[in-house]
């Protein structure tokens, strides 16, 4: 038996598998992510290493593989738990070993540590004071200085004396070689945590999230580990209950990991933990240092830190003794990484869970159809909580349809009825958010006059606008040239709607100039401190009206507001994609839930040209069972996921004739290990002459494609994708791997990037 084993991953140099034979001691007791001790160069130097894999075959020399010397029985076992995750997350979702060590172990270097110097008095009193009197008499001031500050404070800061007191380093290595005092050093970690004060205020929780910490509790006393589903209305206070089950876990020993979408719900999320678990909370987010970033890690590593929070990323956090996962808002898509090895958080926090004994517990207003279908099976826990923390009702939601609104004159993008809200608010010095719903955006074409959408007669997706004036169909590479009359009503008002943050901004100042508008998207946001600036000058009542994109509906407690504006419900409703049915409905029902969360009760417009969409309807009645009954029969009908699995196989290519080819031979291979039998490419090129690898009586997947994906060019680099559907996620990781024996013995392959992608979440 040998192991594939990657040599102190902290060197780029060393960025490749080897391969060493398993000694027979060894074999019942070596495992993947173990770390080992091997001879490694010309020298044999004793070397540690990370096995990856196991097999039975070897691509070397068999006479020139060394063999494994132990197993180191002091190696890291969290770095062991992580590697082994890595090859896991390989065989789930594609890539080379390499890149998945990468995403779990990303930090390859060490950082300068940061030292705290300080000063130490080590004569006694009496001595002090005499030598105070001997640097006085020689008219030492800068020594007598010095002396007084250590026998009023026996420990001083460098800095403190080297900038506060005008003391220079030869004085203090003077008083150092006279024996007066010596310099200690500590490190000291960065921490990206603004301090705040904890707070002693006792949380008085409602029966409903009550019934969902005694679950939760119950469970983990038992030793069971469950994954979660709370599913709680916006407001009904779901971090509350997360924070007390971090409690019950931190309370035996262990620590918790909190998911969050996006960096902009940092600085709210943060400062509610730090207020209830005080210093042993941290952040992970890509906008810290490396140097921050690095002591954050060693901090969990050491078991400094109890909790850590960040994006997606801070799943890898090198914590001890992990006991739960949580993962806020898991609906949304960007907990599913667009780098290979394309991983999805959900899935790969529950494996990392099952691999340590933790728990995971997933929280959504809106939860991801493939949550909730897994809830309803059985494999997930479903908790409930159906009201509001404080008894607050629901907004009120006002649906407008801007089809009216253009016939009676008004083409401004603020509907009447906004405006009038608006008004009202403004006079008694209520706060307001709007929304503009640009999630997605890939130009369709609708009707102003009917609503009417081109969609693409083969695939119930819309057709896109491409520059050369066609609209073509992402799934299935149907084309047809533009139109410019509705084809439903035969009107002229018919193409994309284009409008920005920023338009919306000027918009709002001109029909409300008294008004104090602040703005948060991508533009405004792109200073490291700028998330919390705006939000705290908007929590502070420093402005009335707050115009952004999605980063300001998701999480964020403003309870002055009191009226929500969603301004184009459409741009997400019909982008060329299977879920923008549910990702409209989540937007929908997370932006009306910032209304009314305080004492006052909240409105919410939505302004739309399809009122009468599912979506649409269900998210102004908030009624989340009536939109997931609805949009699971369509994904059962159409063999989408959650229902069945789909791989996005993408394919890259400077050249567009080998672009091409190469995509008809995946496609034919792909048809083959399907179980659809040979079409017309050379069978000389299958890697194994086997039988197609279906068994008998298993359903055929489904070959679609290959079509454009959305932009078929970027950068001179020709793209297509290539869909497989498949009823079992097993069926497609089967295929994914023929096809990567396919491509690696196939030199055409080559010169093209193919990346897998499962499950996709954008298109």
């Amino acid at each position: 038996m040998f192991a594939d084993i990657i040599i102190d991953i902290k060197h780029e140099k060393l960025d490749k598998i080897f391969q060493y034979r398993i000694p027979e001691r060894l074999l019942e007791e070596l495992e993947i992510g173990m770390e080992v001790l091997v001879p490694f160069g010309k020298g044999n130097r004793r070397t540690k290493g990370y096995v990856t894999g196991i097999s039975e075959t070897c691509d070397y020399d068999l006479s020139k593989v060394k063999e494994i010397e132990d197993i180191s029985r002091e190696g890291v076992e969290i770095e062991a738990k992580l590697v082994a995750l890595a090859a896991w997350m390989k065989e789930n979702y594609g890539g080379t070993m390499i890149q998945a060590l990468k995403t779990v172990l990303p930090i390859k270097q060490k950082e300068n540590a940061r030292m705290k110097r300080r000063l130490c008095l080590i004569l006694s009193e009496e001595e002090g004071k005499r030598k105070l009197e001997f640097y006085l008499e020689k008219n030492q001031k800068a020594r007598a200085r010095l002396m007084a500050a250590l026998l009023d404070d026996k420990v001083l800061d460098y800095e403190l004396v080297t900038k506060k007191l005008n003391i220079t380093l030869p004085v203090i290595r003077a008083l150092e070689e006279q024996g007066v005092l010596e310099i200690r050093e500590e490190q000291v970690y960065r921490n990206p945590v603004k301090q705040a004060e904890r707070s002693g205020k006792k949380i008085i929780f409602t029966e409903e999230q009550m019934s969902a910490i005694r679950r939760f509790r119950q469970d983990y006393e038992k030793g069971i580990r469950n994954t979660y589903l709370l599913y709680g209305v916006t407001g009904s206070g779901k971090t509350e209950v997360y924070m007390e089950m971090i409690r019950a876990v931190v309370d035996m020993g262990k620590q918790a990991i909190v998911l969050i979408p996006e960096i902009a719900l940092t600085y709210q999320t943060v400062m509610r933990f730090y207020r209830n678990f005080g210093d042993r909370v941290s952040i992970m987010n890509s906008r810290l240092s490396p140097g921050e970033r690095y002591d954050q890690m060693m901090r969990a590593k050491n078991g400094e830190v109890d909790v850590m929070i960040g994006p997606r990323s801070a799943l890898f956090t090198p914590f001890p003794d992990l006991g739960l996962i949580v993962i806020d808002e898991e609906h949304e898509p960007t907990y599913k990484s667009e780098q290979t090895p394309r991983y999805h958080a959900r899935e790969t926090a529950v494996r990392r869970a099952q691999m340590e004994g933790a728990g995971v517990v997933l929280g959504s207003a809106t939860p991801s159809l493939e949550a909730m279908y897994r809830a309803k099976k059985g494999e997930y826990v479903l908790l409930e909580m159906k009201n509001r923390s404080r008894m607050q009702r629901l907004a009120d939601v006002h649906t407008v349809d801007l089809r009216e609104e253009l016939r009676e004159g008004n083409r401004s993008i603020l509907s009447r009825k906004l405006q009038g809200l608006m008004e009202e608010r403004l006079g008694k010095k209520e706060q307001i958010m709007l929304f503009l719903n640009r999630r997605g955006y890939s130009g369709f074409v609708s009707c102003r006059e009917c609503g009417h959408v081109v969609k693409c007669p083969h695939c119930s997706v819309s057709l896109s606008v491409h520059r050369d004036g066609t609209m073509r169909c992402h799934y299935c590479g149907y084309a047809q040239p533009r139109v410019t009359v509705c084809p439903e009503c035969g009107s002229r008002h018919i193409g994309e709607f284009r409008a920005g943050t920023q338009q919306i901004e000027d918009i709002v100042k001109e029909r409300f100039p008294g008004a104090r508008v602040l703005r948060m998207d991508m533009d405004t946001t792109r200073q490291k401190d700028s998330y919390e600036k705006i939000l705290s000058a908007f929590a502070n009542e420093e402005a009335d009206i707050l115009v952004g994109t999605q980063m300001i509906v998701k999480g964020h407690d403003f309870p002055n507001v009191t009226l929500v504006g969603v301004l184009a419900a459409d741009m997400s409703l019909y982008t060329d994609d299977y879920r923008s049915g549910e990702r409209t409905f989540q937007l929908l029902t997370q932006a009306v839930g910032r209304a009314g969360r305080g004492d006052r009760h909240g409105e919410a417009v939505i302004q739309t040209y399809s009122p009468e969409h599912y979506a649409v309807v269900t998210a102004a009645a908030q009624d989340y069972e009536a939109f997931y009954e609805q949009e699971i029969s369509y994904r059962d009908l159409m063999g989408y996921p959650p229902v069945e699995h789909l791989l996005a196989v993408l394919i890259s290519c400077e050249d567009e004739g080998l672009l091409d080819k190469g995509c008809r031979y995946l496609r034919e291979y792909a048809l083959r290990v399907s179980g659809h039998g040979w079409g017309t490419a050379d069978r000389r090129t299958d890697p194994d002459g086997r039988e197609p690898m279906l068994r008998s009586g298993q359903e055929k997947a489904e070959v679609i494609g290959p079509a454009s994906p959305g932009i078929d060019k970027v950068k001179d680099i020709y793209r297509r994708v290539l869909y497989i559907k498949a009823p079992e996620y097993d069926t497609l990781t089967e295929i994914k791997d023929r096809l990567e024996q396919y491509i690696e013995i196939n030199s055409g392959f080559d010169k093209m990037r193919i990346q897998f992608d499962f499950d996709p979440m954008g298109i």
